[in-house]
């Protein structure tokens, strides 16, 4: 099987899901400007191809990360190309949008089965390549959602939060191995997640969350190409942070993610103190 160095790339081997758009076509030009190997990977190859554009250290795969049998071709067509993986960036996700109790279940399963199942899915595909090599880093791409949750975005939140104590566990079971972990926690930044296809809404069904349904409608419609943060100088970071001997297990990133996380903080240290002498009282007297 042929090294990076013999494709004519002295760097790492990133392999990045959902690289067809937004902050998934970021990282790619991020870590290939930075003299980097990348394998990117999406649905529709020709879409990831045309967003990616062309490199010798490119390699375009068809991966749908709700199907087992591409996490594994992928990997697979990885290794053959250049020998090794050492970034992975599960960042494909889907938001749906919608009141949990007019939420379909068929709904709630896909954004569980695509946000939480599917990082799940390509990790364990990779996982085999990075202990053989006792190296290696996975980063998957989280939410302010994955540190507090918000009404209309119940489901997105919960495979945020899946997603985060999933990672937490994983970092004890693989550092062992030299594969370190990070969550990414970026705020509002200025991607395609606004689209129809990366943010569905789910149909009315209850008359009682008419009025608030409409106002969170029309309060996501208006958010497409206001956010202010810049996907390129979030893969700028993420490039930077991939190249680190010790890599954070968290970054939150842009301002408003950081007053999110510390705003987050202070509110468990003050739910814990307010309950702390009748929490601390529970052992048994012996």
């Amino acid at each position: 099987m042929p090294s990076t160095a013999e494709s004519g790339c002295d760097g790492q081997v990133w392999f990045i899901t959902g690289a067809s758009r937004g902050m998934g076509r970021e990282f790619a030009t991020a870590a290939l400007e930075a003299g980097h190997a990348v394998v990117a990977t999406g649905r529709e190859i020709d879409a990831v191809a045309e967003a990616v554009g062309e490199s010798e250290d490119l390699l375009v795969a068809e991966l749908d990360v709700t199907e087992p049998e591409d996490a594994e071709s992928a990997a697979q067509a990885a290794l053959d190309r250049f020998g090794r993986i050492d970034v992975l960036v599960n960042n494909a996700g889907v938001s749906y949008k919608g009141f949990f109790e007019e939420m379909e279940i068929a709904e709630i399963r896909h954004q569980l089965e695509v946000n939480l199942f599917g990082a799940m899915r390509v990790t364990r595909a990779v996982l085999p390549v990075m202990r053989d090599q006792r190296s290696g880093h996975v980063v998957s791409i989280s939410s302010g959602a994955g540190l507090r949750g918000f009404g209309f975005s119940s489901a997105y939140a919960a495979s945020k939060h899946g997603l985060e104590g999933w990672m937490d566990a994983l970092h004890d079971e693989i550092e062992p191995f030299g594969i370190d972990t990070t969550v990414v926690n970026p705020g509002w930044f200025r991607t395609t997640l606004h689209s129809d296809r990366s943010m569905p809404f789910t149909d009315p069904a209850i008359d009682d969350y008419d009025e608030r349904r409409a106002e969170q409608i029309e309060w996501w419609g208006k958010q497409g190409g206001q956010q202010p943060n810049d996907p390129a100088e979030l893969a700028d970071a993420l490039v930077e942070i991939a190249a680190e001997d010790d890599p954070p297990r968290r970054f939150v990133a842009g301002e408003d993610a950081v007053e999110l996380a510390e705003g987050k903080a202070a509110g468990l240290r003050e739910q814990v103190d307010a309950y702390r002498d009748r929490s601390t009282s529970m052992r048994y007297d012996t």
